[in-house]
């Protein structure tokens, strides 16, 4: 409803008088009568009081005579008030039960408080028509955030921050609700009670020239997309969500506080710092909880975070699903393995979740978003110790004296009013003890807002007078941030007014994108810490972490640490392991976790989700030294690892050290070898003469002794760490050696056979052609020698360097054969070929007596240098660690074999033997076991071709023996003796044999 012309022509005359600068107050005064209706009070009041009368449900009713002990001054003083309130709409050009904004105080520059002092509009629903909203569900919390900008506010003016310009404000109450808060916004806007349409805005001069608000991120984007077009800046403290950081949508919008998306990093952080990686989720579905929601799902993926279970629920709490929605999250929470639910709701959502929780004695890990992270209200809940612990991060704030001792006396701006601060008292103060009966009358409030009553509440005459610290003791002051957005408006005000500290020269009715201007482009100081707006109109600052921690029946905040926004860091105040943890037995930290967690050593193999894995053990050459990684790293050049290890190490060096036990062992059997061949040189010298080395041919045994002496020698080249000259080395020489040794015994043989097997005497000629030792000797030795020459030449023997086996952290260096192995096993061959050719040949003479032959000798160390050998091939083969060990026993078992079969019994023999010839005894013992049947001649042929004799008597007798003997001259003869032999009968069978055979070698 207007007003009359003749009354608008007055004010506008009154409003001119007032222009004068000098008489400021005086403007003031006529000016705010005609904004907020002074002069409608008479005309409206008494209909408005009526109306208010029965009608407010939340305390303003307790002015009403239905109550008992009310006092008359007490009825006018609460009908003024509302009178006054009315009129507010009555600016706007509306004509409803409500006014649009509650609070109002004069001054040169106005700003424009959205504040919600109520949880939801009435009627919504059921709305069909564009009339105005009523708000229900007086919120506390909201009312006190309210009061910290107007706080602030009076603080600047009584500062003198802007000399000469006083900050004037009015408040309108959104409900919370955006379509309320767009009338709140053009209530505010309009000029001469209407909102013109104008092509150019430039010059657009509305009497609000801020706004700061609103409280959600819903209502904010809705305002924002409105004040976008006038480009009037709105600052908000509390909309966080991600969407208003984009100034292309909404140019116009400012806030004291980070984006959600560095609150979202900073819960992932959370979890990811205590090792939770299962959550479930639940938001709401306006726009501050689903991009909030997106945030995090985006942020949960990098720091590996997976949702358990995700649930949506209605931000409107008088939706008609609410209840059945609640419980059917709260199902979702119990039945979950996630032991960590992170909610992004409403603190009053969270009230009706947690008392579902409550009712079923559920616990879990609640993370707090920012709007009930430090909710007095909830922390007061009955119960609240039932559902566990409870963690949230809340903007940086601080907590002054001056506001709490201006809640403790609370009173309206001077020369303003606030319907909010007499509504508040009426509930704290006002005496209505019928509202505590079992039937209370229609006008007492809800049981929730029945806590608010004072317990001295009819001490009191009038409520409006009254005061306590009740709001102090029962909400946390921390959280008011009013005063940050404020201070950035009266700072871009200096600049703009171009203040001094005496005064500010600048028109006061100015374009609101000119402040605007100035907000974006400065910073400013407070409480020693500076603030400014980024590229996105937001502040970097941080948040505060804060847990729940048990006190009695009840909770206090207790700050753990921050999340610094600037390098994305958590940092702790206390060790995890020293909180009080609720949800656990002991001081350990809960686990939220879909598998096990994976140990060093081993990664994680992801089936469908990334949490939800099962452990594999890493491949040799990677490792693990966390737990839970996704890939196994790759072991430093130079290290390795085993299958499963949690680090890598530098594989051990294995060969034949000087130090280790078999080493040493070889080292010392060989060099007793040697030690033993020096002192059989030595008997085999002394006793040269005797007849058990005349029949051992010293100097053959010589040459023999020299071999093994190399085969000794080549043993201890096999020790130390390999390089190509032990490698070549160690090979020639044993080849070399051993073959110089069987040679020897393939001459000793050979002498044998030719002296013993019935051959023709053609036959027995061309053999006999063949015996010739020395050359014998050489002839074998230069072929060996041609072999290994060829070997080294074509096909040398080196330091192996095969990569060792993946599942070995042993490095086995030893030496290869060459790359085709060709001359290694020609080699051996050769060898092997000769010991066989020996071990044939004496095979053939095995049935000659032992005492005049070695067969028996030369069969058994030659297998036992066959059997040696063949069983190191396998081994050889196979390339163990232990080849070298194992070839370096077969030389010392092989020459050994030699040394104890060929050289020891003639020691022996030297030493110990009978001092009677060899011959004499046997030819005596076959006198006795033989009937005869044998000449003498015949007797003297055998031990002929068997015995050595000096060289003159080889001499003397090489003109009577035959040119076709089977013994060369060089060939030594047992002189004979004329000792008469017994022929007496004996059984003739033996020595018919040997008869038979000594015939068929005469001429």
């Amino acid at each position: 409803m207007k007003p009359n012309e003749e009354d608008g022509v007055e004010m506008s005359n009154d409003l001119m008088v007032a222009n004068n600068r000098e008489d400021g107050a005086e403007m003031d005064r006529y000016r705010y009568r005609d904004r907020y209706g002074d002069r409608y009070r008479d005309r409206y009041g008494d209909r408005y009081g009526d109306r208010y009368r029965y009608r407010d449900r939340y305390g303003d009713s307790v002015a009403s005579p239905l109550s008992l002990g009310m006092q008359t001054s007490t009825m006018y003083r609460w009908l003024a008030a509302l009178v006054t309130s009315g009129s507010l709409c009555l600016v706007g050009g509306c004509d409803s039960e409500e006014p649009l904004c509650g609070a109002w105080a004069p001054g040169d520059v106005v700003l424009g408080l959205l504040m919600p002092s109520h949880r939801t509009a009435q009627g919504r629903l059921e709305r069909v028509r564009p009339e105005m909203l009523s708000c229900t569900e007086f919120d506390l919390v909201a009312f006190v955030r309210s009061l910290a900008a107007i706080h602030v506010i009076e603080e600047i003016n009584a500062a003198g921050v802007l000399p000469g310009v006083r900050l004037g404000y009015v408040m309108c109450d959104t409900c919370a609700d955006p379509t309320k808060a767009l009338q709140n916004v053009v209530h505010m806007l309009a000029t001469n009670n209407s909102l013109n349409v104008q092509c150019d805005l430039t010059h657009f001069r509305p009497p609000v020239k801020a706004i700061l608000g609103a409280r959600y991120s819903e209502v904010s984007i809705a305002v924002a997309r409105l004040l976008s077009v006038y480009m009037v800046p709105q600052i908000s403290e509390t909309s966080s969500s991600p969407a208003l950081s984009d100034k292309l949508r909404y140019p116009a919008f400012l806030r004291t506080i980070p984006s959600d998306i560095h609150q979202t990093k900073a819960l992932a952080k959370l979890m990811t710092q205590f090792g939770w990686t299962w959550v479930g989720v639940v938001y709401g579905d306006d726009d501050y909880g689903k991009g909030a929601f997106q945030s995090f799902v985006r942020d949960a993926g990098e720091a590996s975070v997976c949702l358990a279970f995700q649930e949506t629920l209605p931000h409107d709490l008088t939706h008609k699903d609410s209840a059945h929605l609640i419980k059917r999250v709260a199902r979702e929470v119990r039945s979950s393995t996630a032991r960590v639910v992170l909610l992004i709701l409403k603190s009053e959502l969270v009230a009706y979740l947690f008392s579902e929780m409550i009712v079923t004695s559920t616990s879990r890990i609640w993370i707090a978003s920012d709007s009930w992270s430090v909710s007095r209200l909830l922390a007061n809940l009955d119960g609240i110790d039932k559902v566990g612990d409870i963690f949230g991060f809340a903007f940086i704030s601080q907590e002054t004296e001056s506001f709490s001792h201006y809640l403790k006396n609370l009173r309206p701006s001077p020369r303003g009013y606030n319907r909010f601060i007499e509504k508040y008292k009426n509930l704290r103060f006002n005496c209505t003890p019928e509202c505590f009966s079992d039937d209370p009358p229609f006008y007492c409030v809800e049981d929730n807002l029945l806590t608010v009553k004072s317990p001295d509440a009819c001490a009191y005459k009038d409520p409006q007078e009254a005061n306590d610290d009740f709001l102090v003791t029962s909400l946390d002051t921390h959280q008011p941030r009013g005063g940050v957005a404020v201070w950035a408006v009266a700072n871009a005000l200096k600049k703009l007014l171009n203040c001094n500290s005496t005064s500010c020269s600048g028109d006061t009715n100015f374009e609101p994108w000119r402040l605007l201007e100035e907000l974006k482009k400065g910073d400013f100081q407070l409480d020693n810490n500076t603030y400014f707006f980024d590229k996105s109109g937001d502040f970097v600052t941080g948040y505060d972490l804060f847990m729940w921690e048990k006190a009695g029946d009840r909770r206090n905040f207790a700050k753990i640490g921050w999340y610094r926004v600037l390098d994305g860091k958590i940092v702790l105040d206390v060790e995890a392991t020293e909180i009080n943890w609720l949800s656990s037995v002991n001081k350990s930290i809960p686990t939220s976790r879909c598998s096990e967690p994976c140990m060093p050593g081993t990664v994680k193999k992801i089936s469908n989700i990334s949490c939800c894995y099962s452990c594999t053990p890493c491949l040799e050459g990677t490792f693990t030294d966390g737990l839970d990684l996704n890939d196994c790293k790759k072991c430093p050049e130079g290290t390795w690892s085993l299958k499963g290890w949690v680090h890598c190490k530098p594989r051990t060096e294995v060969y034949l050290r000087w130090s280790e036990p078999h080493p040493i062992a070889l080292v010392a059997a060989a060099a007793f070898g040697m030690l033993l061949l020096q002192a059989t040189l030595i008997i085999f010298l002394m006793y040269r003469n005797s007849q058990p080395m005349k029949k051992a041919e010293v100097r053959l045994s010589c040459v023999m002794m020299a071999g093994l002496a190399l085969s000794f020698a080549s043993v201890i080249l096999f020790m130390d760490k390999p390089n190509i000259h032990l490698c070549r080395a160690r090979q020639v020489m044993y080849a070399v050696g051993f073959t110089l040794c069987v040679s020897c015994i393939l001459i000793k043989a050979f002498r044998t056979f030719l002296a013993f097997l019935p051959f023709g005497q053609l036959r027995c000629r061309r053999l006999r052609r063949l015996y010739k030792p020395p050359v014998n000797v050489t002839v074998v030795i230069l072929l060996q020698g041609v072999i290994c020459a060829l070997w080294l030449i074509f096909d040398s023997p080196d330091v192996d360097l095969t990569p060792p086996s993946p599942q070995s952290m042993e490095k086995i260096i030893r030496c290869h054969e060459g790359i085709t192995h060709i001359g290694f096993a020609v080699m051996h061959s050769y060898i092997a070929l000769l010991a066989l050719i020996g071990f044939l040949l004496a095979f053939k003479g095995r049935k000659v007596p032992q005492e005049f032959s070695e067969t028996g000798y030369i069969i058994f160390s030659m297998l036992m240098y066959l059997f040696v050998w063949v069983c190191f091939i396998p081994i050889y083969i196979f390339k163990t660690k232990e080849s070298s060990y194992v070839q370096a026993s077969a030389i010392l078992v092989s020459s050994y074999g030699i040394v104890f079969c060929h050289f020891l019994p003639k020691c022996y023999e030297a030493l110990w033997g009978s001092n009677q010839d060899t011959l004499e005894v046997i030819l005596r013992k076959w006198r006795i076991i033989s009937s005869g049947g044998s000449s003498l001649g015949d007797a003297a042929r055998f031990g002929e071709v068997l015995q050595p004799e000096s060289t003159d008597t080889q001499k003397n007798k090489s003109h009577s023996h035959d040119l076709d003997s089977p013994v060369e001259p060089q060939m030594f003869v047992i002189p004979i003796t004329t000792e008469a032999i017994d022929r007496r009968p004996q059984p003739l069978t033996p020595f018919i044999k040997m008869r038979n055979r000594l015939r068929s070698l005469s001429v």
